[in-house]
């Protein structure tokens, strides 16, 4: 089965009439298997948002290749099989919600008919009340701009900033929401500057700077901070099992350094020493450590 999305060796630059050549992208080679959720996540101004113009087949590369769900973005019947949710989303303030909606679904050729069109505004949490979408908050236009991404069941789901402007009770709706759309088999593509949000959704994150990709991966892979394993005996294990194991003491507990292999060798030791564990549990990180460390080792010199 094709990738989701496969870019090979792509750049972008501008060249402006006086000003030096602007990189975006330098080089940037990614796979992202059909069925994942993939989270972009970078600095401002590291090449995420043009990235997204690219598969999105609104801008062309300079150099490279972009293939999305196994053809040219610049394919219609592609377009039509993508959902997307921009950063800064512009909405009819004259139409209500499911006006929109029908003109999303004409352009998407699937179903408009009342009951979809209101099944889908509940699904978001808005409710078909017939309101102007110019007196709409920031957070319900954020709502239908997600409806209008995942009209139709797309199989590809390219979000920028999904939560923007919506409260943490309505993040949990969309976190749901991202989850559901998963399970059915939808690939999803999250940016977002909110890494606990796709720390939640993800189980893939590649991290940009600069143009190009300093890190990708699985989530846990990712989130790794070393070799170190935090092990929970019961109380009144013998010190002097754990020690000869290859164990020391961390916190409240112990910890072992070293790879899976050597790590089974010590459980063994463990186990034959008549020591019982309750936990083991790899030394991680969060994104925000994850994407600093990579940064900073990135700029160093």
């Amino acid at each position: 089965m094709t990738a989701a999305v496969e870019v090979r060796a792509l750049t972008k630059s501008w060249q402006g009439l006086w000003a030096k050549p602007q990189h975006a992208l330098r080089g940037l080679t990614l796979s992202i298997p059909r069925g994942a959720a993939f989270g972009l996540i970078g600095p401002n101004g590291a090449g995420k948002t043009t990235f997204i113009k690219l598969l999105l087949g609104v801008a062309r590369p300079t150099s490279g290749e972009v293939t999305v769900l196994g053809a040219n973005p610049e394919d219609q019947a592609v377009r039509a099989r993508i959902g997307y949710l921009p950063e800064r989303l512009h909405l009819p303030a004259a139409l209500t919600a499911k006006d929109v909606l029908r003109s999303v679904a004409v352009l998407k050729l699937t179903d408009a008919s009342d009951a979809v069109l209101r099944a889908l505004l509940e699904r978001v949490g808005l409710k078909d009340s017939g309101q102007r979408v110019g007196t709409f908050s920031k957070g319900m236009r954020q709502r239908l701009g997600l409806a209008t991404a995942v009209l139709g069941s797309p199989e590809l789901l390219i979000l920028d900033e999904p939560t923007d402007g919506i409260d943490p009770m309505g993040r949990v709706d969309v976190r749901a929401l991202l989850i559901e759309e998963k399970n059915r088999g939808a690939t999803i593509l999250l940016n977002s500057h909110l890494l606990a949000e796709t720390e939640r959704v993800c189980d893939r994150i590649g991290i940009l700077d600069h143009g190009a990709l300093k890190l990708e991966g699985p989530l846990d892979e990712v989130r790794r901070a070393s070799s170190r394993w935090f092990v929970r005996v019961t109380e009144g294990s013998d010190a002097r099992v754990l020690e000869g194991a290859g164990l020391f003491r961390e916190g409240n507990g112990w910890a072992f350094d070293g790879p899976v292999e050597q790590l089974n060798q010590a459980i063994d030791r463990l186990r034959a020493g008549g020591v019982t564990l309750t936990e083991l549990s790899p030394a991680t990180r969060d994104l925000e450590a994850v994407l600093t460390e990579t940064i900073a080792a990135s700029r160093t010199p």
